[in-house]
């Protein structure tokens, strides 16, 4: 494996975890925002109040996605293997 087949996986593997990492991190933002603006408005300054709400939203995304996580990460496994398996 030369270098730029080493700098191409590597490419590769931070591109599939920004990927898969992204709709949890998108969701946690935007969940996050709109409960900040929420305490905001109301007032109410509770600290947990913005856990539950950000956990379900990331549990309900990730549930979503995970149909799509898998198939990436299988063609990439596929790959992975192809590139062990030549000279």
């Amino acid at each position: 494996m030369t270098g730029a087949e080493t700098l191409d996986f590597a490419r590769e593997s931070i591109y599939l975890l920004l990927e898969l990492s992204a709709p949890a991190m998108l969701t946690a933002l935007v969940v996050g925002v709109v409960i900040g603006l929420l305490q905001a408005l109301t007032q109410i300054q509770e600290m947990t109040l913005v856990f539950v709400p950000k956990i379900l939203a990331i549990f309900l995304v990730l549930l979503i996605a995970l149909p799509f996580a898998g198939e990436a990460m299988a063609t990439y496994m596929e790959n992975v293997a192809t590139r062990i398996a030549q000279p």
